[in-house]
């Protein structure tokens, strides 16, 4: 338990879901984001977890780096990583200023124990179709007018996470275009998450994958 008042912790959350609770760095301080990540590290009641920090600011970064994470990047960091499994992730991006939330994805996929691989670019897609042939969940990020994951559903089986990011000009409206297409799309059965959200994207892929519990905590 934390010293902090305003912190509490899930600890219990891996044994019921499968999943660590994540620190959202946004709106708090450099000295909670560090008070939460080294409480989250020492041994307690519960098995200690996979730790994972997303949205981390520069300030943020620089005091987290410190505690030695096992990866780190677009403002994410992540420690104690699980055990990998049979399962890969592959993370389709619609172009490289989508990399941020990509990237997001990539480290909480890895720290929950899944490969990954990524590609990007909607005009190279079909030439790296054959590389996703052996995947078993897709993410598909896309700002503008956010085509991508429709396109995909089109010409692979596998389950497909859409993630909106907010990339575009004038009307893409931070997002919120990209958002609105990958709800009215015409591909039957992909799952659309919210605007940028790397994490939940990975968290929805994680579930598919069956998830599992916290290594020794007798789920």
């Amino acid at each position: 338990m934390s010293a902090d008042p305003d912190i509490r912790f899930d600890h219990g959350r891996p044994r019921r879901i499968g999943m660590p609770e994540a620190i959202f760095c946004a709106g708090k301080t450099v000295e909670q984001c560090v008070r939460i990540v080294t409480d989250l590290m020492t041994p307690g009641p519960e098995p200690t977890d996979t730790v994972i920090a997303t949205r981390a600011t520069t300030e943020q970064l620089a005091a987290l780096r410190a505690l030695g994470p096992q990866a780190d990047a677009a403002g994410t960091l992540t420690w104690r990583h699980r055990p990998a499994t049979s399962a890969t992730v592959a993370i389709v991006s619609a172009g490289t200023s989508d990399l941020p939330v990509a990237e997001e994805a990539r480290l909480t996929l890895e720290a929950l124990g899944h490969a990954t691989v990524r590609r990007t670019g909607l005009p190279r897609l079909l030439d790296v179709l054959p590389a996703l042939a052996d995947v078993d969940v897709i993410i598909a990020l896309a700002g503008m007018e956010g085509a991508l994951p429709t396109v995909l559903a089109g010409l692979v089986p596998q389950p497909i996470i859409a993630v909106p990011t907010s990339v575009g000009y004038g009307t893409s409206f931070a997002g919120a275009t990209a958002l609105l297409s990958m709800l009215a799309s015409c591909a039957p059965g992909i799952a659309v998450v919210g605007i940028d959200n790397g994490y939940g994207a990975a968290c929805a892929a994680h579930r598919i994958l069956g998830g599992g519990r916290i290594p020794g905590g007798g789920g």
